[in-house]
């Protein structure tokens, strides 16, 4: 089982690469030939073009074959935990984060509660604006406990995706996520920095992230304007 995940993924990271040198509406090849060219199995092969299917990369014709799709809205599927960053990069979007705010203090009273938080520890949070293509898509403010991430400074969440940053400056992976979808309305300072309309309608996102010891490692609310993305789940009846 391991090393056939170790081939899917090599195999997704492949065809992403191929895909990214291509144009829309290209053709790539079968699955018969991919399955000769990467010596991997045929359920294998299907699984990895199924997912970028779902992605957006590629678009199946019934009797034609599996074509370079054009880039569609952002659309998330919510059987996966949600990255701004991947998402925004599969659908052939340019990524981008700017840093409103960054404090590091002790928090307000509706966060202490929400987060079981004693009055005088210090958390660090953020608000961030993200884009995608330079349009404003998303507005987050993330809350992370200072005294097991002293070294996340803002110069650092402005250089690498604050996921990279756990695994790699403090080897903790995040195993679980658990979002609460809402809907609500935008306040004038978030309509000014999503470029949207007073009081219109957004999506708000509150999302909870553990680690393997099943600790919250972060907390982060995020709202998006109604007319910004798309959602989507896929269930598998049993």
């Amino acid at each position: 089982m391991e090393e056939t995940n170790t081939l899917y993924k090599k195999l997704i990271m492949s065809l992403k690469e191929e895909i990214s040198n291509m144009d829309v509406g290209d053709k790539i090849p079968s699955e018969r030939q991919l399955c000769n060219i990467y010596d991997i199995s045929r359920t294998t092969v299907r699984n990895a073009i199924t997912d970028l299917e779902h992605s957006g990369l590629l678009e199946r014709i019934q009797g034609k074959g599996t074509f370079v799709a054009k880039p569609k809205d952002n659309r998330q599927n919510l059987s996966n935990y949600y990255s701004f960053t991947e998402t925004t990069r599969e659908i052939g979007k340019t990524p981008k984060t700017v840093i409103l705010e960054y404090h590091i203090r002790t928090l307000d009273k509706e966060n202490l509660e929400i987060l079981d938080a004693e009055e005088d520890e210090l958390f660090i949070d953020f608000t961030r604006l993200r884009l995608a293509d330079n349009e404003p898509m998303l507005l987050e403010t993330t809350y992370l406990k200072y005294d097991e991430f002293p070294d996340i400074t803002k110069k650092l969440l402005e250089e690498l995706p604050l996921y990279e940053i756990f695994e790699q400056k403090y080897n903790r992976k995040i195993v679980k996520v658990t979002e609460t979808f809402s809907a609500t309305v935008l306040n004038r300072e978030q309509s000014s920095h999503l470029k949207a309309k007073d009081h219109s309608s957004c999506l708000k996102i509150t999302r909870f992230s553990y680690d393997k010891g099943n600790n919250v490692i972060e907390f982060t609310r995020s709202y998006a304007p109604e007319d910004r993305f798309n959602y989507e789940t896929t269930y598998y009846p049993k």
